[in-house]
């Protein structure tokens, strides 16, 4: 299902749905960054994906990982919260979605990544001096960015 990302844009259609969804920031030993380039919006993200009814919201993060990258992890902390209304997902069929995600740290504890599934066209290890020359949606990178600071010592609230 194709999809359009708006944030700020005061012509975006209005909110139909909201629905809870999940990121993970996964580092290897090298300090790089776990990210999907996706099928739906063609953009580079973190691995993650929606919530379904009886799941925890850490078990749900462990699902997409693995769904999208073929990687086991284990959650380690809460990045933060991204609940920005001004961010909305059209799909095709007429949803409109509000951001509404959690962001987790997560450590991989076995697999390897995937290439070319259903939801994602690759997934790839990325230095951070990288990330600048990847096509990310500025929420998205905000999530990266918030991951990737060693200075933050509590999640950021959104």
């Amino acid at each position: 299902m194709a999809r359009i990302d708006y944030i700020d844009d005061p012509n975006a259609p209005a909110i139909n749905n909201v629905v809870p969804s999940v990121t993970v920031a996964i580092r290897d030993e090298r300090g790089r960054i776990l990210l999907v380039h996706k099928v739906d919006n063609d953009l580079w993200a973190l691995p993650g994906g929606g919530h379904d009814p009886g799941e925890s919201i850490t078990d749900t993060a462990i699902r997409e990982v693995k769904e999208e990258t073929g990687l086991d992890i284990e959650i380690t902390g809460l990045v933060g919260t991204y609940t920005n209304p001004n961010h909305r997902m059209a799909y095709d069929d007429g949803e409109v979605r509000q951001q509404f995600s959690l962001c987790f740290h997560g450590r991989w504890t076995g697999g390897q990544p995937l290439q070319d599934n259903t939801e994602t066209k690759a997934a790839r290890w990325i230095e951070p001096a990288e990330l600048d020359n990847l096509n990310i949606h500025p929420s998205m990178r905000m999530r990266i960015d918030h991951a990737l600071d060693n200075t933050r010592t509590q999640p950021y609230l959104g």
